[in-house]
């Protein structure tokens, strides 16, 4: 599978910042191989906006399915008396992944947030076989909340490649060491702890997003051995 999942605990994990991180450090040094981007389903305006922005790909390409209201999708679409056509988006996902060589698709909230009333992002991972990697906000219950959706991700047979863990705000070492310790989070999920993202004052800095992307475990995201380095 040439794509990866960014997802997350929860909304405001920190996806977006892990998304444009691996695309600034992929297009600052993997410029012989295309990437595309995809978040197959928004509601309100955010994530598509701002890597059309930065990155010029066209928002149709990388939002099929648009809803006005910031709610849930199913909701939002309820309201636009309109429902989430999956099919148009999976439709999309197998077109971009011929256009390009390599695929981030972001989901929606956590891997328990809804995509229709019966599908969840972890149904969406199964289904398009996709794996995926896991954001962690670095704060108190961050622990819980590693444990407990990686436990979802098993129950719904999802991938996991590994965890981020992530500042959304400004973390001293002593908080980072005490609300989100990655030997414990490591011990507890037995899943790979690739690294952290500092708190990024300018989430649209690309030189800054592409080094904090550097002090990743990229090797277990990435897919090409020959990838350079910085």
């Amino acid at each position: 599978m040439n794509a990866l999942l960014i997802t997350g605990t929860d909304t405001d994990a920190g996806k977006t910042v892990l998304t444009t991180a691996l695309i600034a450090y992929w297009k600052k040094y993997c410029t012989t191989r295309s990437l595309g981007i995809m978040k197959p389903v928004q509601s309100g305006v955010g994530d598509r906006e701002l890597y059309n922005h930065l990155f010029t790909q066209p928002q149709e390409e990388i939002t099929p399915l648009y809803f006005e209201a910031p709610l849930a999708p199913p909701l939002a679409a309820e309201q636009e008396g309109r429902r989430v056509d999956l099919e148009k988006a999976w439709q999309t996902f197998g077109a971009l992944r011929l256009k390009y060589d390599w695929m981030l698709v972001e989901g929606v909230g956590g891997l328990g947030s809804p995509i229709t009333r019966e599908t969840t992002v972890a149904d969406l991972a199964w289904d398009w076989r996709l794996p995926a990697v896991l954001v962690v906000p670095v704060k108190l219950g961050a622990i819980g909340q590693a444990v407990a959706n990686v436990a979802l991700a098993r129950m719904a047979r999802v991938h996991l490649k590994g965890i981020v863990l992530n500042c959304v705000h400004p973390r001293s070492e002593a908080e980072i060491a005490n609300w989100a310790p990655a030997d414990l989070i490591q011990s507890l999920t037995s899943i790979p702890i690739l690294g952290l993202i500092p708190h990024l004052s300018d989430p649209t800095d690309l030189d800054k997003l592409a080094q904090a992307a550097s002090n990743l475990e990229l090797e277990r995201l990435i897919p090409y051995s020959t990838l350079m380095t910085p």
